[in-house]
């Protein structure tokens, strides 16, 4: 089979996966409202507890709600993959004459779309809630390339999940149990000096700090350090980890 064709196949898989979420409200909640509910809770609950020395916290809390939110967007591909095995789609798609890979990538791919749609929501509840950019505007186009590449290499870390899981539960309740330490033992929405000492070494060498770090230097300025490498390193890594297991682990599933 050709490229054309596979790229063909792929985008037929992206539509796919996202004509399903406008159908599947459920789905819409998790690109809409919690992130919304995230960003005001954390702002006005709990935002007047937190100190970030030389910034508002709205200003230090929004680069690191969108990693987070971005790193969970992949959770459609997990609960798709899960319930396509479930009802035997997954064996059906292997007998059509399609590229073997394009559920993979399609999926992915999907993500991206659905990604963006989520960053325009979140940048548009921070703006309104006081958040401004403070750099100029190649870096912050810079930082919503780099969170949109983020958000993908996360994309094939639940496509394993879902390619293991038994069940679109189990999917769901594996993926917070990995992500969700992940991302709140970090900087996304404290300092670490503010962390018990035996915690911060952990939360320094946590990949979400170095992500959340590049971000809130290319939108705030925040001092970067190797940060900005560092995440594009790290998203390259988690790429070529987690998307050659998840091609192994869907070969595996379809031949069974």
């Amino acid at each position: 089979m050709n490229v054309e064709h596979a790229l063909s196949d792929t985008f037929v898989i992206a539509k796919r996966s996202l004509l399903r979420i406008p159908r599947q409200p459920d789905l819409l909640v998790g690109f809409t409202i919690q992130p919304v509910m995230f960003v005001l809770l954390f702002v006005f609950v709990l935002g007047g507890a937190i100190q970030t020395p030389g910034y508002d916290y709205v200003d230090f809390l929004i680069p690191g709600i969108v990693v987070q939110s971005l790193a969970f967007g992949g959770f459609v591909t997990a609960l798709g993959l899960a319930e396509d095995r479930k009802r035997g789609l997954i064996d059906r798609f292997r007998s059509l004459p399609m590229s073997s890979s394009a559920l993979l990538t399609g999926r992915t791919l999907a993500d991206i779309a659905s990604n963006s749609s989520q960053l325009v929501i979140m940048i548009a509840v921070g703006l309104a809630c006081g958040f401004r950019f403070t750099t100029s505007a190649p870096e912050v186009v810079g930082g919503i390339a780099l969170c949109l590449l983020i958000g993908y290499s996360f994309s094939w870390v639940f496509a394993l999940i879902g390619l293991i899981a038994s069940s679109p539960e189990a999917a769901n309740g594996y993926g917070f149990t990995i992500i969700f330490p992940l991302t709140f033992i970090s900087s996304a929405f404290v300092p670490i000096d503010s962390m018990p000492g035996w915690l911060q070494p952990i939360a320094e060498v946590n990949p979400v700090t170095v992500m959340v770090d590049a971000v809130r230097s290319l939108f705030i300025g925040a001092p970067a350090g190797n940060s900005i490498w560092g995440a594009i390193v790290w998203s390259a890594v988690i790429i070529g980890v987690f998307a050659p297991l998840s091609a192994w682990r869907y070969r595996r599933a379809v031949t069974r």
